[in-house]
């Protein structure tokens, strides 16, 4: 698997690149910013390696606390952190909800403390109507944490896969997937007994 510096440099290089195509597809330069923004962010702080103790998660600095119950519920390089679409959803969501729940107790203590009155409901649809609005910019950041991450997740793949060749040569890569059933000896069948037996006590 690549270090933290290696995909740090596949980001980079990868850069003029996405914003290249990018630009090229959509000629529009706040979406060209976004996508490419998107995706560094995406390859050095936003990428599936968020369920370790990584690069990335050391970059966030004191505001690495909110990835620690990510990591607990997530098993390194699973489906749902370094999955296609997925990974990069989950993410996006998990920290939506930390931002919100965080946004909200610092509304409610600056509600309580300096006596304002805050129209929730109001908050809410001010929400919505930014996000409707600005569709297009968000499927285009979305995109770029997309592309940051499908960045990290397939050097991973493919430096294992260049590794199992090495080793085992093409059939190292095709039976990756099966799993290798448990021998069964005669040993591990036999029943041992957990109680000592009981001699029968001598006569008086």
């Amino acid at each position: 698997m690549p270090s933290g510096n290696t995909h740090d440099r596949i980001t980079l290089w990868a850069l003029p690149v996405v914003t290249g195509v990018t630009f090229w597809q959509t000629q529009s330069g706040n979406l060209t910013l976004l996508v490419a923004g998107g995706y560094l962010f995406g390859g050095l702080m936003f990428g599936p390696d968020l369920d370790i103790y990584s690069k990335q998660f050391q970059r966030w600095g004191w505001l690495r606390w909110i990835w620690l119950p990510y990591q607990k519920s997530l098993r390194h390089r699973s489906f749902l952190s370094h999955g296609p679409i997925i990974g990069t959803t989950l993410r996006v969501i998990y920290f939506g909800c930390a931002i919100a729940i965080l946004g909200v107790v610092i509304l409610a203590i600056v509600e309580k403390l300096w006596n304002v009155t805050l129209n929730w409901y109001g908050l809410g649809e001010d929400v919505n109507k930014t996000v409707t609005r600005y569709g297009a910019e968000f499927l285009a950041l979305f995109l770029g944490l997309e592309l940051g991450a499908m960045s990290h997740s397939l050097s991973d793949w493919s430096g294992s896969a260049y590794k199992r060749f090495k080793k085992k040569g093409i059939a190292g890569i095709l039976n990756n997937g099966k799993m290798k059933k448990r021998k069964v000896t005669r040993k591990s069948r036999q029943v041992k007994p957990t109680t000592k037996a009981v001699r029968p006590r001598k006569p008086r």
